[in-house]
């Protein structure tokens, strides 16, 4: 049924963590060097909707991009545990898309939280496979598509900092707690790189998933 609406995969999100640059190959499409630790930043919680809700551009938003990524879910309170460890408070994963607006982003000066909170550029889901039903969770083919064109290709086995690493990485910033999400870094193909940049400017169809996690099917709308 088409007028049925699918909610975001976890409800009462405490924390939006997000990891920058965590990919070798999208490392590599910027130019910029391979993070020696983790880049880590926040998105606000209310920019959480549903896989297949509109994405709304922000007013003004000229440089509106998108991010396919894999959510990480954490499952128990973790502070300050080791990488050895950190699988036990993985709850499961989802498909994460990272939307950006990045002249609120890079260029408005400040941290980059205000070109990743804007209402609608959060859509978690359509749902959370628990850690035992995704053990290759390190080597899962991820794609987005614009208007049926294929953006972003790539796969999880180019994390620069695997799972592991970030699950303990971040207990050492903050203590973690049920209900927290992670996502992980985008593979290459974000329209910012693109030679000339692309960018939403609504009306276009995006699409997205990733091996097992399912897909994304979002209007993007111009207010």
């Amino acid at each position: 049924n088409n007028d049925t609406s699918i909610a975001p995969c976890i409800g009462k999100v405490g924390k939006f963590i997000c990891i920058g640059l965590n990919y070798f190959d999208h490392a590599a499409e910027t130019g910029m060097e391979t993070p020696k630790e983790p880049i880590v930043f926040m998105k606000a919680t209310s920019a959480i909707c549903g896989p297949n809700d509109n994405i709304i551009l922000p007013k003004h938003s000229k440089k509106s991009d998108w991010e396919v990524e894999l959510g990480i879910i954490i499952g128990k309170e973790a502070k300050y545990i080791s990488e050895n460890d950190s699988y036990e408070y993985v709850a499961g994963y989802c498909v994460v898309n990272d939307l950006s607006e990045r002249e609120f982003q890079l260029e408005h000066k400040g941290q980059w939280v205000k070109g990743k909170s804007c209402d609608s550029f959060g859509p978690i889901g359509p749902y959370i496979l628990t850690k035992d039903e995704v053990s290759d969770f390190q080597n899962l083919n991820m794609y987005l598509d614009v208007n049926n064109e294929r953006m972003q290709k790539g796969n999880t086995n180019q994390m620069i900092f695997k799972i592991e690493e970030l699950v303990s990485y971040m207990s050492h910033c903050m203590t973690l707690y049920p209900g927290d999400i992670c996502c992980t870094g985008t593979p290459p193909g974000v329209g910012e790189n693109m030679k000339p940049p692309r960018f939403l400017k609504g009306g276009e169809t995006v699409v997205l998933g990733i091996d097992k996690l399912g897909t994304q099917t979002h209007k993007v709308i111009k207010i």
